[in-house]
């Protein structure tokens, strides 16, 4: 431990070094000016912390669910569609011999990128607000192809086998060009260059296309430089790279579009970001955004994957071509390498610790592989550092710094975490090997450093010039994650195999999100009473299988004082629907979920009013519950049905019974988890085996604890993945090699160890009801808590991902050389 001058000492450089970020006490108080029904005790609760089923989950399970695919049936004359990709890295089309294609029976539309109907727009696929921080670079059909998989041209004919073989036949002439593959070479001066300047139009900072720049990014706290030369500190660094993660998404990318009897372009799509896909949709095209709807119906998952307009345009210009309804289905080869995935990149993070284990500097470097276009590329790379570092916010003197470069492979996007599980595996295994090469107990030592409840987090503003975006921590869990999470692990009692080559090791990693992004969210919803009661809850935010309708009917019935099933919720319908940006970025219980707590509480509002009427007692003296308006002085109740039918149908006053609200806040309070692996490796194979897995979570208050736990397995699962198995290979030319989940190696259920979840509530005083978000928070743990077990199981460090027996031999064989 530090002695208190040298602590007085640190803190002072802290001060000194920050202030000019540091926003002050006033701007970002400790203090809350929460509503007094948002914080509940547990026996106040009647809707929230309780296990309701997710209001799909029979329909799932029976099949009766429909997808954007199960649509179909609806549209007798419907035509589906198949996407003509680039088989080349790089070059430029010549030439689209669709003579063939169009002359084969059942046929019905071709286009290409000279077609009428085809737009020669700029616009980025990201769905991401307005207007997107993403540069503007690709079109909907491409002339200039950058990786293979590019989409050049698209058939839509009478079944998918016809227009299969029609897109077989159409033959595309290539001027090619030389490819890139790699960042290093890529920046180099005699490269090849993926945009020219009209094919372009970026924003973003630090752009240089000559060198295929997308993105040069830079902040400091204090001065790391100095910091890193004291004579006290001891400097550790260390080099990790992570790969390509495909979304392995069970419904595929999925669009039908066609006219409405008002003469109205429709679309019922796959998406995350309705909203977002009419305004870029009405951009694109140059249609008014009236004259465009968007339909999301079920969702199999998104992932970040659907928060791309990644197949909508191809399918409005094959329905333009053809006058009839158009399918467009990805498969799932089309999945793995001609969509979206997570960006690869190698990282270096270096520190400055005095022997005791104070952490005096911090040093993050990021080169994160954009791919072919730069969708998301910027705002994943700057997360990497802007999630992790924030973890250890009394650092005096932090750096992060970042290139985003293009490649000719495929591009990465939006992926749960968002460049956050990238991050933590740099900053958590780094912190880990500090704290060994220290002679101090890991956990300990970041247990000590760590965020906790009061802190100032200006660490996450690094990037931004605006300091209100700075977040106090008025909810944090996190020394209570790591301590009932180490002991479900049984951290002290962790017993050695009998043989002598196998050695059992356990790692922990510390983690924390975001709850939407700070300043640039909106939600919205709108709540209408029936005359029996119950309600509808008409909802922009976007339900891809989370549960997030059923978390909902929750928030409102709480505040209502009925029950659930007592909502029926309309959800992400453009023309019906309330606005809202879209499921992403962790945001919807806290952001969707505030709106409709406020639309809940302008109905309850009226529910009080009617009350009082009927009741005859001051609406100060009423209260709702248990499907009724009741006195808290005389005990008087009504229910909400005969309330409905007076409100309905009274003699001398009638009103339809309806409650409005919107949400968007500056806050955006993270979530915190502690990731524990339970690993035995053996020396001689470098084969490892994991026992167990614990991940302790503070969500704040979880409105459904089950679905809640059912979020944090499935990110586990993922997180399993990436840090063990997947990742996208490409030959010399940049041929993708991985099509299947057979070549990507998933795990299975007989591949996965047991799991322990465990929530631990804390009360978030900006959140509806205290809740925080839990959706990303647990993708990010298992690399970095997997690296730290292998090293305290036979001290070697692995710092490439994915984690296999083959490295750690590798890294043993070294050792021992």
């Amino acid at each position: 431990m530090s002695t208190p001058t040298e602590r007085d000492r640190l803190e002072e450089d802290s001060v000194e070094g920050s202030q000019q970020r540091r926003a002050d006490s006033e701007q970002s108080p400790v203090e809350w000016d929460e509503p007094e029904n948002n914080r509940k005790s547990e026996a106040e609760r009647e809707n929230l912390t309780t296990d309701v089923e997710k209001y799909d989950a029979r329909k799932i399970v029976t099949g009766e669910a429909r997808y954007t695919a199960d649509y179909s049936r609806q549209f007798p004359d419907l035509v589906h569609g198949t996407v003509v990709r680039s088989d080349i890295a790089h070059g430029h089309v010549r030439n689209v011999d669709t003579s063939a294609a169009e002359e084969m029976e059942g046929v019905h539309a071709v286009v290409t990128p000279w077609d009428d109907v085809v737009p020669d727009t700029l616009y980025s696929s990201s769905g991401q607000s307005y207007p997107e921080p993403s540069p503007w670079d690709m079109r909907v059909l491409r002339k200039h192809v950058r990786f293979v998989g590019d989409p050049i041209a698209a058939v839509a004919a009478e079944t998918g086998e016809i227009a299969d073989r029609a897109a077989r036949a159409i033959e595309v002439e290539y001027d090619e060009r030389d490819p890139v593959f790699d960042v290093e070479t890529a920046t180099e001066p005699d490269a090849p260059r993926l945009f020219e300047d009209d094919e372009v139009d970026n924003a973003q900072s630090g752009s240089d296309y000559g060198r295929n720049l997308e993105s040069h990014f830079e902040g400091e706290i204090g001065d790391v430089d100095a910091a890193l030369e004291r004579d006290d500190v001891r400097v550790h660094e260390t080099d990790l790279d992570t790969p390509y993660q495909s979304h392995c998404v069970p419904e595929p990318h999925t669009t039908i579009a066609y006219t409405d009897e008002d003469d109205r372009y429709t679309f019922v799509t796959a998406t995350q970001v309705p909203n977002h896909t009419r305004r870029q949709l009405a951009h694109v095209f140059d249609v008014p955004i009236r004259d465009i709807h968007v339909e999301k119906p079920r969702v199999g998952a998104g992932f970040g994957s659907k928060q791309e307009m990644a197949i909508e345009p191809i399918a409005f210009a094959l329905h333009l071509k053809a006058d009839r309804p158009v399918k467009l289905e990805m498969t799932r080869q089309e999945e793995f390498y001609a969509l979206r995935s997570r960006h690869p990149m190698d990282m270096r993070m270096r520190s400055a610790v005095t022997k005791d284990g104070t952490i005096v500097a911090m040093d993050l470097y990021a080169r994160s592989n954009s791919g072919a276009y730069g969708t998301h590329g910027m705002t994943v790379a700057t997360n990497v550092g802007t999630k992790a570092l924030p973890l250890y916010p009394r650092v005096p003197n932090i750096r992060f710094e970042g290139d985003v470069v293009h490649t000719n492979l495929p591009m990465g996007a939006a992926m749960r975490g968002y460049g956050a599980p990238q991050g933590h595996f740099a900053v958590e295994s780094h912190m880990d090997e500090v704290a060994r090469d220290l002679g101090i107990d890991p956990v300990e030592f970041k247990r000590r450093n760590a965020i906790r409840e009061g802190d100032l987090d200006d660490v996450s503003t690094i990037l931004k010039d605006d300091d209100r975006f700075a977040r106090r921590i008025r909810s944090c869990g996190l020394r209570e994650c790591i301590e009932r999470g180490m002991e479900a692990i049984g951290w002290a009692d962790i017993e050695q195999p009998d043989e002598e080559h196998r050695h059992r090791g356990v790692g922990m990693a510390m983690c924390a999100q975001g709850s939407g992004v700070a300043g640039r969210e909106l939600g919205a919803a709108k709540l209408k009473m029936n005359e029996d009661g119950s309600f509808h809850l008409h909802v922009g935010g976007v339900d891809t299988g989370t549960g997030n309708d059923t978390m909902f009917s929750q928030v409102a019935a709480e505040v209502l004082g009925c029950r659930p099933a007592d909502i029926v919720v309309k959800s992400s319908d453009t023309d019906i629907t309330p606005f809202d940006y879209g499921s992403y970025a962790s945001s919807t219980t806290y952001i969707s979920g505030t709106a409709v707590k406020k639309a809940a509480e302008d109905a309850r509002d009226r529910l009080l009013y009617w009350g009082s009427k009927l009741i005859e007692e001051p609406e100060s003296n009423l209260e709702t519950g248990d499907g009724e308006v009741y006195s808290e002085e005389t005990g008087a109740s009504v229910d909400l049905e005969e309330i409905g039918y007076e409100a309905t149908y009274g003699h001398d006053e009638r009103e339809q019974i309806m409650g409005d609200g919107h949400h968007s806040t500056d806050e955006s309070p993270p979530p915190f988890g502690a990731q524990f692996v339970d690993v035995t490796v053996d020396e001689e194979t470098g084969e490892f085996e994991l026992n167990k897995l614990v991940y302790a979570a503070d969500c704040g208050v979880a409105i459904n604890p089950p679905l809640a736990e059912g979020q944090v397995e499935g990110g586990q699962h993922m997180s399993l993945e990436y840090a063990t198995s997947g990742g996208l290979d490409f030959d010399d030319e940049g041929n993708p090699q991985t099509t299947g989940f057979r070549q990507y190696g998933m795990p299975r259920t007989t591949d996965h160890p047991p799991m322990e979840t465990i929530l631990v509530e804390t009360h978030e005083p900006t959140g509806p009801f205290g809740a925080k978000s839990i959706g990303e928070l647990p993708t990010n743990g298992i690399p970095p808590a997997l690296s730290n077990a292998i090293r305290d199981a036979v001290g070697v460090r692995v710092t490439s991902l994915p984690i296999t027996a083959a490295d750690v031999k590798e890294a043993i064989d070294r050792r021992k050389a």
